[in-house]
């Protein structure tokens, strides 16, 4: 006899195909009709998670919330998942999802007393392998999730054990078959549920009740459940809870199979579509880092810092949630995500640079101008900074940095962000500990040691080579980087017919047939220092224009390219690829607060911040890329891939019927590169490479102590 749980259930999407303020609305709606449904109904139990759901009712009507309480009291309303919200599974770093449970375990904790064991992502678009290391951090072992779905990837059973390598602890998973969402409720949606279980278990769970707009179960459903509550030979429903689920499973102490690995495919389109939000949300995450160190140096701490970083999290976590980092929402959801998260990096800026300048007041006079630089990060930064010092006058090449031992920091002028005023740019290579604030001097006395600086020159040679050591740019019509130990890497930008929807759905890679390749102008050379080399090139590829500009640096093993795509594109996909002449073995991709090694066969993977290619008889290659989500490998080449086109919100319905539709991403969008092979590649490296670019030190000038004629 198998038992049915059935879980009696309301999926809300707080943003999908309505704005936020809507999902608000249902959010009070369903709570009040769960609460109405056990008031008349003293065997049923009602199931829900997202600590943000609590948080709007406890805010705006707090009579519902205390409803609530006494029935989460009572046993008959079981609080799930308990993370802020259903987030994307693949797309937010490891901080910001350890954030996601973090901050609805605290949530639950002051309100509820209790936080579940059980992790509860039903419609997010795939599951990265980091997760269960994740979730076991915050005292969670249960799981469960529905997509992928059965024709999405072949699972051992409905029940397993999953972990996310062989050295890792596993967390029990069930996968909901059909769905968990249910607007008449038949046989045949119970029948699934009995499907692919585990030899020796004899229960499962079935979930019964509306969404996506919320709802919750009806009368009518609970009524059907009733009724055929032994109507199905070899099985009886039970009104219950993933927790009574989890916990008979554990008392049966079944033999479950284990999966190990990510949960993919589903909605592959999702790691690459609606990039400003992606690229806002990973800025927004990393700020919010960089603040809450930052604030740690404080000698002033203000004391509303802590509940302002918490409140920003929240509205980072709350743009999370899969259909808004998916990037599936509709047009006019947007505006208010970006202005969402927007705000929330706002705030981390404010208390980033009011800290430290609270910081930079308790240092003692000196008669220099001075420029402060401290690494808000957990990883050392060694590499190369560009700063804007003000110094009014011009900068003379007479003029030197040294740092507070007096020793000369190498420096290098670059041309002006600005076309208003010729005001330079300065570069140098600096090295600063974790949370170390380090200050340098601009000594404008002419010296005896005259540091470095840029000659700039145009060059007509093409195809046109920047050289430091063994890392070479070669820059022409087909731009290639050769890297240490002369590995050979040619890009090539290429434009590719993608009729798949926003989503993707029922496809497991993107690119269908080619329509164009980059068409690129002589270059430029723009910089021709000792400390780094540059040329930009110009290019067109379909109805996009193109800016690339290639850097070399000196005592760096990486070629960096920073690529700018003006994209005017319908129903295509733009891609980054590498033709590779040594046969593909791997490809070890950063995944949310880890790595993880692909086989390359050729599927669509999201990716964060790298890929480090493995061959079997050639020096391993790496790509630094946080600005980009998604790439697919097969032996022969590597993709990145870097926009799409779809129409915006379209769910697999025929084009023709959407003639007023948006098409996603138009516009201007920046990539950065660097490129990298040989013995320096390591986990370590990529991960502290991935983070100076991502968190570079945070940087002031400062002239506490200077005569004002030093200066003006």
């Amino acid at each position: 006899m198998i038992t049915v749980h059935l879980v009696l259930n309301a999926h809300i999407d707080p943003v999908w195909l309505w704005p936020w303020q809507a999902g608000v609305d249902e959010v009070l709606a369903t709570c009040r009709s769960a609460c109405n449904r056990l008031d008349r109904h003293p065997d049923i139990v009602f199931t829900h998670g997202d600590a943000w759901t609590y948080h709007i009712v406890e805010r705006l009507d707090p009579s519902l919330f205390q409803r609530i309480q006494a029935h989460v009291a009572a046993g008959r309303w079981e609080i799930t998942g308990g993370w802020w919200i259903q987030p994307d599974c693949n797309q937010p770093t490891g901080i910001g999802l350890s954030r996601q449970i973090q901050l609805g375990k605290e949530y639950f904790l002051s309100r509820f007393q209790a936080f579940p064991r059980t992790g509860f992502n039903v419609d997010s678009f795939g599951h990265a392998a980091s997760l269960p290391r994740i979730m076991r951090q915050h005292g969670q072992d249960r799981y469960v999730m529905m997509r992928p779905q059965e024709h999405e990837m072949d699972l051992p059973a409905r029940v397993f054990r999953w972990r996310g390598s062989d050295c890792e602890d596993a967390v029990t998973t069930f996968r909901i078959a059909a769905a968990y969402a249910t607007v008449h409720v038949a046989e045949e949606h119970v029948l699934a549920s009995l499907q692919d279980l585990p030899p020796g278990l004899s229960h499962t769970m079935c979930f019964i009740g509306l969404g996506d707009h919320g709802g919750g179960p009806t009368e009518r459903q609970i009524e059907w459940c009733r009724a055929h509550a032994r109507s199905i030979p070899g099985c009886r429903l039970v009104f219950s809870s993933p927790s009574q689920f989890f916990d008979a499973v554990e008392e049966e102490a079944p033999e479950l199979p284990r999966v190990t690995g990510e949960l993919h495919y589903h909605a592959i389109g999702c790691y690459s579509v609606m990039r400003p939000v992606k690229v806002a949300m990973r800025r927004a995450e990393h700020q919010l880092q960089q603040a809450e160190i930052t604030a740690e140096i404080d000698p002033r701490p203000d004391p509303e810092t802590k509940l302002r970083l918490k409140n920003a999290w929240q509205q980072v976590c709350f743009n999370q949630f899969h259909d808004t980092l998916g990037g599936s929402c509709i047009p006019s959801a947007y505006g208010q995500i970006l202005d969402q998260l927007g705000a929330a990096t706002a705030v981390a800026d404010e208390i980033i640079h009011f800290s430290l300048r609270r910081r930079l007041t308790t240092l003692p006079d000196d008669a220099h101008q001075r420029i402060v630089l401290f690494n808000a990060s957990q990883l050392e930064f060694d590499g190369y900074v560009i700063l804007a010092p003000w110094t009014e006058e011009v900068w003379k090449n007479s003029w030197q940095i040294v740092d507070e031992a007096g020793a000369v920091i190498p420096y290098q002028l670059m041309g002006p962000e600005a076309a208003a005023h010729y005001r330079h740019r300065v570069l140098l290579r600096v090295a600063i500990a974790p949370r170390e604030l380090k200050t340098l001097l601009i000594e404008r006395v002419v010296p005896k040691r005259i540091a470095p600086v840029s000659f700039t020159a145009v060059s007509p040679s093409v195809p046109m080579k920047l050289t430091f050591g063994a890392t070479i740019a070669s820059i022409g019509a087909r731009p290639c980087v050769t890297l240490a130990n002369d590995v050979l890497l040619q890009a090539e930008l290429e434009l590719f017919e993608d009729f798949t929807d926003t989503w993707s759905h029922s496809a497991d890679r993107l690119g269908g047939q080619f329509q164009d390749s980059a068409q690129w102008l002589d270059p430029m050379l723009l910089d021709d220092g000792p400390l780094m080399k540059s040329a930009v090139q110009q290019g067109v590829i379909g109805q996009s224009s193109l800016v690339a500009d290639w850097r070399v640096y000196a005592d760096d093993p990486v070629v960096e390219l920073i690529l700018r795509v003006n994209w005017h594109a319908s129903h295509q996909v733009l891609k980054l690829s590498f033709p590779l002449k040594t046969s593909l073995e791997g490809h070890s991709d950063g995944i949310p607060g880890g790595v993880l090694r692909r086989r390359p066969d050729g599927r669509e993977y999201p990716i964060r911040d790298y890929t480090w290619l493995h061959f079997a008889k050639r020096t391993a290659i790496a790509i630094i890329c946080p600005d980009v989500f998604a790439l697919d490998a097969s032996r022969k080449r590597l993709r990145l891939t870097l926009l799409r086109s779809p129409l915006m919100a379209h769910h697999t319905a025929p084009v023709e019927a959407f003639p007023r539709a948006n098409y996603a991403d138009q516009g201007v969008h920046e990539f950065r590169f660097q490129f990298v092979a040989g013995s320096t590649i390591s986990l370590p490296w990529l991960e502290r490479r991935a983070a100076m670019l991502q968190l570079p030190p945070v940087s002031a000038d400062w002239t506490k102590g200077m005569e004002m004629c030093s200066r003006w």
